[in-house]
């Protein structure tokens, strides 16, 4: 009778003993759950600016079409701490952004994608002016936020604008890109500029399929910045 009382007392001991475990170890479980959690509400969020012209504004189409916003989804889909900023306006030439940036940068911005030039090189503006604006427009960008990375989109002209102009407009891009160390999309109209089914009808803006790519161009040079 003693032998048995022994070893159900025995059996009793290991049954709490192992229960006692189970709940330590769910406890534990839930404590470093809520760890994670925390530590995913409290990364902090990173401004992306888009600034531009028509091209980033989207004119023409939904606003979830415009390529800035196709980039947002790439960047949510990949649970990326970034929000997308959509600072493009149609008309922009580079002086009138030079005189709308300083409002966009009361924001704080860790990335800086520049898109102006195009409409000053389809008024002929000249090269140099328009140079000496972008130029401005990134120091300012630099002088408020000296961490920020910065990209830059470059943009080109039909050679009925002059073959000389056109040439001298193309290279206003990397030749800016290099002196700031700046992230450099060749072209971003690149594979959807000049052809007709990825243009609405004024041959200039991109359709929804088209700003799929233009997203695909910007994105392989964002992305690896990120």
């Amino acid at each position: 009778m003693l032998r048995k009382r022994l070893i159900a007392l025995i059996v009793l001991t290991g049954i709490l003993q192992a229960c006692s475990n189970s709940g330590n170890k769910d406890k534990s479980d839930g404590t470093d759950v809520a760890k994670n959690m925390v530590k995913e509400v409290s990364q902090p969020v990173k401004n992306i600016l888009f600034f531009g012209t028509s091209l980033t504004a989207g004119l023409g189409l939904d606003p979830t079409e415009a390529y800035p916003a196709l980039i947002q989804n790439r960047i949510d889909s990949l649970k990326m701490p970034y929000k997308v900023i959509n600072g493009g306006l149609s008309g922009e030439t580079s002086a009138g952004g030079k005189g709308r940036i300083d409002w966009l940068l009361k924001q704080k911005v860790d990335v800086f994608v520049l898109e102006l030039g195009s409409n000053d090189g389809l008024r002929g503006v000249p090269v140099a002016e328009t140079t000496k604006n972008l130029q401005n427009i990134i120091d300012r960008v630099k002088t408020k936020y000296p961490d920020v990375k910065l990209v830059m989109a470059g943009m080109q002209m039909p050679p009925s604008m002059g073959t000389k102009y056109a040439a001298d407009f193309k290279n206003i891009f990397p030749e800016l890109a290099k002196k700031n160390n700046m992230s450099l999309i060749p072209f971003l109209l690149d594979r959807v500029g000049g052809i007709p089914k990825l243009n609405q009808p004024d041959g200039i803006h991109p359709t929804a399929e088209g700003d799929k790519i233009l997203a695909d161009n910007v994105w392989v040079v964002l992305k690896p910045l990120l």
